[in-house]
């Protein structure tokens, strides 16, 4: 068996409250044994005490810096347009496995390599992603005319960026959904070695990322061992 059989994977938007619903109803139905988060530990530390660089500390970090300010700046505009700051699913599973007592699992890339990864991206795809961060997400804009499929939309935008950014989609989508995946696998096992049969997880991740993460878990054929208890 696979370990896709235990882990819930939600794909959400982080700028979307319905999102954000969907994952309280998904944990309330559900009961986990374990709640997993698209977070490190710096961005969690960082949510929960809700502090923002500003661009003067952005500046003295350098390139590094500027460019963490810049995305944040983009996803909060997002926020306004959609009702609700960027996480905010991730803080209602945050608060949820608060409430009810459910370890919170950290399962993203640490930010500063993810980070460092950006900054060695191709100066073409570097110069695209200053001028078109923006545009890539028009379609998105909450005043167009007609029902927006938000999902829908987030996918097209996601089939663009890979064909646009093959580098940057290599290292911010593939790359995190194989350690993701390689955490989530990790959570799993430590259930079952503390004797719980069949542990069920819940994996709060972005929509980009869940069906990569399902693929590779459902590849991967559970460790069979005995239980320490």
């Amino acid at each position: 068996m696979s370990y896709l059989r235990y882990v819930r994977v939600i794909g959400t938007m982080h700028v979307s409250p319905e999102s954000r619903e969907n994952v309280r109803e998904l944990i309330i139905h559900e009961k986990p044994h374990g709640i997993a988060v698209e977070l490190d530990r710096p961005r969690f530390l960082s949510m929960k005490s809700k502090q923002k660089m500003n661009l003067g500390e952005a500046v003295k970090l350098g390139r590094r810096g500027f460019m963490a300010y810049v995305l944040a700046r983009v996803e909060e505009k997002l926020g306004e347009e959609f009702g609700m700051m960027p996480g905010g699913e991730m803080v209602e599973a945050i608060n949820l496995a608060e409430h009810f007592h459910i370890p919170l699992f950290l399962i993203d890339e640490d930010i500063n390599v993810i980070m460092a990864k950006i900054l060695n991206a191709p100066l073409r795809e570097k110069l695209m992603l200053l001028f078109e961060s923006l545009a890539v997400f028009i379609p998105l804009h909450a005043g167009d005319e007609g029902e927006v499929d938000v999902m829908d939309e987030y996918r097209t935008m996601m089939t663009q960026f890979r064909r646009r950014y093959p580098y940057l989609y290599r290292v911010l989508v593939e790359e995190r959904n194989e350690i993701m995946a390689r955490n989530l696998i990790s959570v799993v096992d430590s259930f079952r070695m503390h004797g719980v049969k069949k542990p069920r997880i819940v994996a709060v991740v972005g929509l980009g990322h869940k069906a990569g993460i399902e693929k590779i878990l459902n590849s991967k054929k559970e460790k069979p061992f005995i239980s320490s208890l």
